[in-house]
């Protein structure tokens, strides 16, 4: 893919508003996140980058943080330029989930990433796995617990030791494996569901699938435009997992792009399964794709994000580097792609 053909130089960018921090467990992730888009952007002069770049905090209060002053969302809409893209540097909670972009959405305002419903679908990691079942991708073994259903402790505790002898413990509505846990011993695994519960209502226990994590980000608009990016693979250190530490932190897990420990084929169908989750999730201006892949090559989708992150260690940005789109070039795509597509409904 030759990255510079992505951005149309005939575009104006014009106006942009950067918004990060938010009430979620990646707040920090997300303040990191929006800072270098905010750099990124000022970096490239216009028309190829914006005209101007507000950044704005999302307080852990709900106000915005707008030119020094906390205001309510809706009069800090008023503060801002009518004409803005905004740039979602969010990362879980109501800056993902769907509650930012029907804000936003309601006022007519343009913004990157995915909408309403598709931010909503692949929140929710039960419902997305039941979506991209049905289109015919490969999901693990799992069973969804809620805080009713984990009243009958003993019958839920029964029911995940019959999905295997390892399992992953999550929240079935966050990210960056906050309060998740991979368990091997099942004695653990009261602990481990208790701990998901401090990140939200409902938890999702997965048996682990055998195999080599890939995560593959996509880009464009579902069907025909959407492409996806190389494949990057993710190795943690041994007895880890991609957990908080080993996404963000200097130490953390290797990260290959492009992948060592898979053939070109097995990319190849990865990359058009990724698409096929994008296309049938109803993503649109990008999103990030993740998967184990099985010795024998084929993929089981774990889960999508429509919001990745953007630090410098992010995977979604050193996938787009290999394909030619240095972290800049991408930031100005995806606001040219929110740009072209207009507030949507």
């Amino acid at each position: 893919m030759d990255g510079t053909a992505l951005v149309s130089p005939r575009l104006a960018l014009g106006n942009v508003v950067v918004l990060g921090g938010g009430r979620s467990g990646e707040r920090e992730v997300s303040l990191e996140s929006s800072a270098g888009i905010a750099r990124a952007l000022r970096s490239v002069a216009p028309p190829l980058g914006p005209s101007d770049v507000v950044e704005v905090e999302l307080q852990r209060d709900g106000r915005w943080l707008v030119g020094g002053r906390s205001l309510e969302p809706a009069r800090a809409l008023l503060e801002l330029p009518s004409d803005a893209v905004f740039v979602l540097g969010l990362h879980g909670g109501e800056g993902e989930d769907g509650t930012l972009q029907g804000f936003l959405a309601s006022s007519r305002r343009s913004f990157t990433g995915s909408g309403v419903g598709a931010s909503a679908l692949c929140m929710d990691k039960r419902a997305a796995r039941t979506v991209v079942a049905a289109a015919g991708l490969r999901v693990a073994p799992a069973e969804f617990i809620t805080r009713r259903t984990w009243n009958e402790r003993g019958a839920c505790l029964a029911r995940l030791r019959g999905l295997g002898s390892t399992w992953f413990v999550k929240p079935n509505d966050g990210g960056s494996s906050v309060a998740t846990s991979r368990v091997t011993d099942p004695a653990q695994l009261e602990s481990a569901v208790t701990q998901a519960f401090t990140s939200g209502e409902r938890v999702l226990v997965e048996a682990e699938i055998a195999g080599v994590e890939l995560s593959c980000g996509v880009i464009g608009a579902s069907g025909s435009e959407a492409r996806a990016l190389p494949p990057i693979e993710i190795r943690p250190h041994d007895g880890r997992f991609f957990d908080y530490e080993e996404k963000y932190s200097a130490g953390g897990a290797h990260e290959i792009c492009p992948p060592t420990s898979v053939d070109e084929t097995a990319c190849r169908a990865l990359q058009s399964a990724a698409v096929t989750a994008f296309d049938v999730l109803g993503c649109e201006g990008y999103a990030r794709i993740d998967f184990i892949v099985r010795p024998s090559g084929e993929a089981v989708f774990l889960e999508a994000n429509t919001l990745p992150g953007f630090t410098a260690r992010s995977l979604f940005p050193q996938e787009a580097a290999v394909a030619g789109l240095d972290y800049a070039q991408v930031c100005c795509e995806l606001v040219a792609f929110a740009r072209r597509r207009g507030p949507t409904e």
